[in-house]
């Protein structure tokens, strides 16, 4: 009885050790989150690039994947807009990840993604490489440093592309916003009135202009955007190969791991925390 006693202590002592590992690990990592907005909310757009059909399936995959990351982190994902493929999958998606830290660890994941498989939309059954880009921004609700003024904007009404119930469809509460003298449009769909979707609008627009801005003051561009390079060949930062070999490696840092469900299931925790502990 004394033995089995010690077993089931020993056991209770090497799961606590591990959960103290864990904390220790995650506050180390937290540190590094000292930019000006890491805490902040993180705003997402996905982008479909070269390769059609399969490259918007991959879209989708990869917004599965970043929603089963946020699920895992106890963050929240709401659609902001969204353009769906002609035959399947996603051609843009724009979704806010609200969570302490939120921007912090998601704006490691911009850049180029990489996808290699054997096509599931190929009669041939070929493999085929697709790609989408992440792009990340701190939601920023308002700004002393940003003046937006009414008559530089351009406010368009449309009818919602996606799904959202009849109320949505068949009435114009999509909201597309053109600030006139920077060219950057914002637009927001998936809010029930059109009051809602301008507000939400206005949040990607006032993000869109502190990023800017930052960029411009910045010697190199930059901490808050990043480098999106063209969506094609070479420009990647990371790759998911499923076919001939399962393999996702970070092209930055070199980190790899051949357990790719594994990360599509949103465990892409090792790739940030490797990411921040280099960068830094």
């Amino acid at each position: 009885m004394e033995l089995e006693d010690d077993e089931s202590l020993e056991k209770d002592l090497q799961a606590r050790l591990e959960d103290v590992k864990t904390e220790l690990e995650d506050f180390k990592i937290e540190t590094l989150l000292s930019g000006k907005y890491d805490e902040l909310n993180a705003i997402v757009t996905l982008h479909s690039g070269a390769g059609g059909t399969e490259a918007q399936d991959w879209t989708q995959m990869l917004f599965r994947m970043y929603s089963m990351y946020a699920e895992k982190r106890g963050y929240d994902v709401s659609v902001l807009d969204e353009l769906p493929g002609d035959e399947a999958g996603i051609k843009s998606i724009t979704f806010l990840v609200s969570g302490e830290n939120a921007y912090g660890y998601l704006k490691c994941e911009k850049g180029v993604h990489r996808l290699v498989r054997i096509s599931p939309f190929d009669a041939g059954a070929r493999r085929h490489t697709s790609f989408a880009s992440v792009e990340v921004m701190p939601e920023i609700e308002s700004s002393p440093e940003i003046e937006i003024k009414p008559e530089d904007l351009k406010v368009d009404t449309y009818r919602s592309s996606g799904a959202g119930g009849q109320h949505i469809n068949k009435t114009e509460s999509a909201i597309r916003i053109t600030h006139i003298p920077t060219g950057i449009v914002v637009s927001c769909q998936t809010e029930r009135s059109q009051i809602q979707n301008r507000e939400t609008a206005m949040k990607m627009l006032y993000s869109k202009l502190a990023e800017k801005k930052e960029e411009e003051e910045m010697a190199k561009l930059s901490q808050i955007k990043g480098e999106i390079k063209k969506i094609e060949w070479g420009s990647q930062i990371r790759s998911y190969v499923f076919c001939p070999y399962t393999l996702v490696k970070d092209h930055r840092t070199g980190y790899e791991t051949s357990n790719i469900e594994d990360v599509m299931n949103g465990n892409i925790q090792p790739f940030i925390n490797d990411y921040l502990i280099k960068s830094n």
